[in-house]
């Protein structure tokens, strides 16, 4: 997944350059700003603070590997519950007869 950079001296979305805002982010997950706000304060999202007030930035590249180690995690889920129920028998019962 790649997300477009706004072209120098453009107004974007509020990203600029590498960072996007949690507004950005959270567009980019299809969540809620308070959602992406939860990831980053839980440390899940990793993201910086930035000015005097204290604004939240999370990297592109850190958002696109975020993405990236979600797919990876539902697919070993997927993999891990499928293991699990292989070999119970009483699931392919009905598939015998």
């Amino acid at each position: 997944m790649a997300f477009d950079t706004p072209a120098p001296g453009s107004t974007g979305s509020g990203a600029v350059g590498r960072f996007l805002t949690l507004a950005d982010t959270a567009e980019a997950l299809s969540i809620s700003v308070s959602q992406a706000y939860a990831l980053v304060r839980s440390g899940e999202l990793p993201a910086i603070k930035i000015g005097g007030q204290g604004h939240w930035r999370i990297e592109r590249d850190v958002l696109e590997g975020y993405i990236v180690g979600k797919y990876e995690e539902n697919r070993r889920r997927g993999l891990w519950n499928q293991a699990e129920y292989a070999d119970v028998t009483e699931l392919f019962v009905d598939r015998e007869r």
